[in-house]
C-alpha cells in the first residue's frame, strides 16, 4: 500500500513538473496581465500604477523606477503600467530595469506613447504586454557608443541580440523579428508579420506594423484606454512623479554639467587654497562640489562613503601647505579626491576622461590666477618679506674701523675667540685661527662690521 502511495505521489510530482513549462507559456496570450474576466467585460478594482519612461534609460531612472515599483507593493496595486517614450540609453541600466519588470509580483504592462527606441523596446518586451498609441515606434535597438556611432564588436552585438530575442520569446514574439532590431547585418523576411529588412537596414515598428508582428498586442489613444482593455478598473490611478531633487539630479549628472561642476569645484577651492582671502572661489567650488555629489547620489551612482573619501582628501591637502609630509599627505589627498570623484560616478571611464578636462581647463586658471594674486599667494608666508634696513627702523652694528692697529691686553684666553681690554673698553674679538693666552699684548689688525681681529704684539 505504501509502494503504491510512493508511486502516485511520484506521478503527481512528475506531472507537475511537465506542467510547469506550460503554465509559463501563459505569458504569451497576456493572461499574466489581463484581468480575469476582462474578456467577458468584468473589471478589476485597485490601485494602478503609471510609472513614466520618459528620459534616457540611465542608472538615475533605474532608481526612480525601483521606488515606482516599491510604492506600488507598498500600495498594494493590482497593475503597473510603464508609460514609454525614451530614445534608449545605457544597456546595463536597460538590463537591471528589464529584470525587475520580469520578476515584479504585480502584472507589469508596457504602454508605448512615443518612442521605445533601443534599450526602450527591450524594457518594453519584458512587460507582460505591450500597447501601443498611434504614430508610436518600437525597435532600432543597434548597439551605439557615446559619440553615436555603431558599436562594430561582434560579441557585444551578440550578447545585446541574445538579451531582445531572449524578452521577445518570453512573451510568445518572433525573436527574429528582436535580432533584426539589433544586427545590421542579419537579413529578415517575415512576410507573414509584415517584416522584411536587408543587410544594412535595422529594423523599427510602428504601431501598426507592431501589432500585425506581434510586437503590440492592441492600439489605444491613452493610458486610461489601455487599462480598461485588460480588464482593471480606472477609478484608483496613481501616477508616479519625478521628485524635484529627481529632476535635479537628472540635471546635474548630465554629462556637460558634470564637467563644469567639477572644473567649477577644482578651480575655486585650490584658487581660494593658493590664494586666501576672497572667500568667494572657496564657496563656489565648495557649493559645485556638493552639487556633484548630491546629483550623484540621488541618482543612485555615489553613497556617503564617497563624500567622505573627497573630504578626506580636501583635508589632507590642506594640511600639506601646513605640515611638511615630504609630499605624503599630498599625494594620499589627491588620490583620496580622485577616487571620490571617480566611485560617484556612474562609470569610471566617463569620470575619468570628465575628471581630466576639467582639471586641465581648472589647472590654466588656477596659473592665471595665481600670477595676477601673486603678492597675495599662500607661498609668501614661506618667503621673509621684510629688509633689515636702516629706513625700516633696524640699526647695523657700528663698525669699528678706528681700532685698527690699536693696541690692547688680552682679558681672557683668546681660543680663538674671547674678550680683551683695547682703549679703555673691553671688546669681543678672535684671532687669526691661534691661541693667545690671557694677560697678552694683542694689537688689532682687522675690523669687519663687529667682528674685530687681533694677533699677538711682537715687543
Amino acid at each position: 500500500m505504501n509502494r503504491l502511495r510512493t508511486i502516485i505521489l511520484s506521478c503527481i510530482a512528475a506531472w507537475l513538473i511537465l506542467l510547469l513549462p506550460v503554465a509559463g507559456t501563459a505569458r504569451a496570450d497576456n493572461e499574466a496581465v489581463r484581468a480575469p474576466g476582462a474578456a467577458a467585460g468584468e473589471t478589476v478594482n485597485g490601485p494602478v500604477f503609471v510609472i513614466p519612461v520618459d528620459q534616457e534609460i540611465e542608472r538615475g531612472l533605474q532608481s526612480f523606477l525601483e521606488r515606482g515599483f516599491q510604492e506600488a507593493a507598498n500600495y498594494g496595486a493590482v497593475l503597473i503600467v510603464l508609460e514609454i517614450d525614451t530614445p534608449g540609453g545605457r544597456v546595463d541600466s536597460a538590463e537591471s530595469i528589464g529584470t525587475m519588470v520580469r520578476d515584479s509580483k504585480i502584472p507589469t504592462v508596457a504602454y508605448i506613447k512615443g518612442n521605445a527606441a533601443s534599450a526602450g523596446s527591450y524594457i518594453a518586451l519584458n512587460a507582460g504586454a505591450i500597447i501601443m498609441k498611434p504614430g508610436s515606434m518600437i525597435g532600432a535597438a543597434s548597439l551605439v557608443d557615446m559619440n553615436g556611432k555603431s558599436v562594430e564588436d561582434a560579441k557585444m552585438i551578440s550578447y545585446w541580440k541574445s538579451k531582445m530575442t531572449g524578452a521577445a520569446a518570453l512573451n510568445g514574439r518572433d525573436p527574429e523579428v528582436a535580432a533584426g532590431m539589433v544586427d545590421l547585418q542579419l537579413a529578415v523576411n517575415k512576410p507573414e508579420l509584415g517584416v522584411s529588412k536587408r543587410q544594412g537596414e535595422i529594423i523599427a515598428l510602428s504601431s501598426e506594423e507592431a501589432l500585425q508582428a506581434g510586437y503590440a498586442d492592441r492600439i489605444a489613444g491613452t493610458a486610461n484606454e489601455a487599462i480598461s482593455w485588460l480588464g482593471y478598473s480606472t477609478d484608483d490611478i496613481f501616477r508616479v512623479e519625478h521628485t524635484g531633487a529627481e529632476k535635479m539630479s537628472h540635471f546635474l549628472t548630465n554629462p556637460v554639467i558634470m564637467v563644469i561642476l567639477l572644473f567649477v569645484g577644482i578651480a575655486g577651492v585650490f584658487i581660494e587654497l593658493l590664494v586666501p582671502g576672497f572667500g568667494v572661489p572657496g564657496i563656489v567650488g565648495t557649493l559645485a562640489f556638493a552639487l556633484y555629489f548630491f546629483g550623484n547620489y540621488v541618482a543612485g551612482f555615489a553613497g556617503a562613503e564617497t563624500l567622505l573619501l573627497f573630504i578626506l582628501g580636501l583635508v589632507m591637502l590642506v594640511l600639506e601647505l601646513f605640515v611638511p609630509s615630504f609630499g605624503i599627505l599630498g599625494l594620499l589627498g589627491s588620490v583620496s579626491l580622485v577616487a571620490g570623484v571617480v566611485r560617484a560616478a556612474y562609470s569610471f571611464t566617463h569620470a575619468m576622461f570628465s575628471l581630466g578636462i576639467a582639471f586641465s581647463a581648472a589647472a590654466v586658471v588656477i596659473v592665471i590666477v595665481a600670477v595676477a594674486f601673486k603678492e597675495r599667494g599662500i607661498w609668501n608666508r614661506f618667503i621673509l618679506q621684510d629688509s633689515l634696513t636702516k629706513d625700516q627702523g633696524y640699526v647695523p652694528v657700528q663698525e669699528k674701523l678706528r681700532l685698527i692697529g690699536a693696541s690692547g691686553i688680552s682679558v681672557t684666553p683668546l681660543r680663538p675667540a674671547g674678550t680683551a681690554a683695547i682703549g679703555g673698553e673691553r671688546i669681543d674679538v678672535v684671532t687669526e685661527g691661534g691661541f693667545i693666552d690671557a694677560h697678552t699684548a694683542v694689537s688689532v689688525v682687522k675690523v669687519e662690521g663687529g667682528r674685530v681681529v687681533v694677533k699677538e704684539a711682537v715687543n
